[in-house]
């Protein structure tokens, strides 16, 4: 399908960039086979029915975004820098993270990637520094740390920022409160770069009252990547290349939502990172199994889903690959009256935006 299919015209002011407060008073759509239906995110559990499952992802989101400056590299470091003048100097850089690519090494993207090369020292405070070992194009490095595991982690924790999205960023800085308002409240395995968004709904008091409806909760990690935010430049869908992400479902788990699934029970996925990886997990008979390591699975109009049967999501991107999803989940022409519903009613719109529960269209 050509990608301006799935174009919209979306106001400005329709972007969130603060989260609602408390969580579950985010408004919620409905959509379904009949009326769209406005409603609130605390009135889930009373859109769900007993023995339904509830699948979140538990990932965690590191504090990716880093600020650092590189090092300088003293006189005629720089072919045709006037006697290396320039090259005396410090240049800021800002380093965005990936994907791990071992126990020190990180991919990233870096700004200005363009002031860097190969051999390069970065300093990101004066406990942390990496070299830059590969450049990769379209500002991707791969940068090697003075410190490895769970070292690293930590100070990247210490010394890092939250990684909000750039259309947050446009509007305003980090803030120091991002940090825990841009994480699910049920975040354990820390990996993403980006936030499971869906999730960022959820209070413990929302969690009680869906387990109180008689749904399980039930859990799997994906370790959402950057690749979320970037745009598809292809003209097709048949001409974009996924970004893969590392994820795990366990076999426990996947023995419990089978057991679910046939006793009747729906299951829904909280968030596109959930559904991706159940739906890597499925069988063609929609039974799960274990699954753990990369997906790439990209979910177009035309996929058969084979397990996942409501999806709670935020509203995502004009020709975004969610919203490709989405559309696949529900169908275009609907996703679209919904959107078109979503601006017209103030709805708001991306990670720290409101959210719509869809079920799925029959085949």
């Amino acid at each position: 399908m050509r990608v301006d299919a799935f174009d919209f015209d979306l106001p400005k002011e329709r972007i969130a960039l603060e989260p609602a407060e408390p969580r579950d008073s985010s408004r919620l759509l409905v959509v379904g086979d009949g009326a769209l239906d406005d409603r609130h995110v605390r009135d889930l559990p009373q859109l769900l029915e007993p023995g339904d499952v509830v699948v979140v992802n538990v990932s965690r989101v590191i504090n990716a975004r880093l600020s650092g400056e590189r090092a300088r590299r003293g006189l005629g470091g720089h072919t045709g820098s006037p006697a290396g003048v320039e090259e005396l100097k410090g240049v800021a850089i800002e380093a965005m993270l990936l994907k791990r690519a071992g126990a020190d090494v990180w991919r990233a993207l870096a700004r200005p990637a363009k002031r860097l090369k190969t051999g390069d020292e970065v300093s990101f405070g004066p406990r942390l520094s990496a070299s830059v070992t590969d450049l990769h194009g379209e500002g991707e490095v791969s940068l090697r740390f003075s410190k490895a595991g769970a070292a690293l982690d930590a100070a990247i924790e210490e010394v890092g920022a939250a990684p909000l999205p750039p259309y947050i960023l446009a509007g305003r800085p980090v803030r120091p409160q991002d940090t825990e308002t841009y994480q699910t409240v049920y975040a354990r395995e820390a990996g993403s770069v980006a936030a499971p968004t869906a999730g960022l709904h959820f209070t413990d008091r929302l969690i009680a009252d869906v387990k109180a409806r008689g749904a399980a909760w039930e859990e799997l990690t994906l370790h959402v990547g950057a690749g979320t935010f970037r745009p598809v430049s292809a003209e097709t869908t048949d001409g974009h290349k996924m970004h893969s992400e590392w994820c795990s479902l366990s076999a426990e788990t996947a023995e419990r939502i089978n057991a679910a699934r046939a006793a009747g029970g729906r299951l829904v996925a909280v968030g596109t990172t959930s559904l991706r990886l159940l739906e890597s997990a499925a069988l063609a008979s929609g039974e799960l199994q274990a699954f753990e390591g990369e997906t790439d699975i990209f979910i177009t109009p035309g996929y058969r889903f084979r397990a996942v049967d409501a999806l709670l999501t935020n509203f995502h991107l004009p020709k975004s690959t969610l919203f490709m999803l989405v559309c696949a989940f529900s169908g275009l022409e609907r996703m679209k009256a919904a959107y078109a519903h979503a601006i017209a009613n103030d709805y708001r719109f991306y990670s720290y935006g409101d959210a719509c529960l869809l079920t799925r269209r029959a085949p």
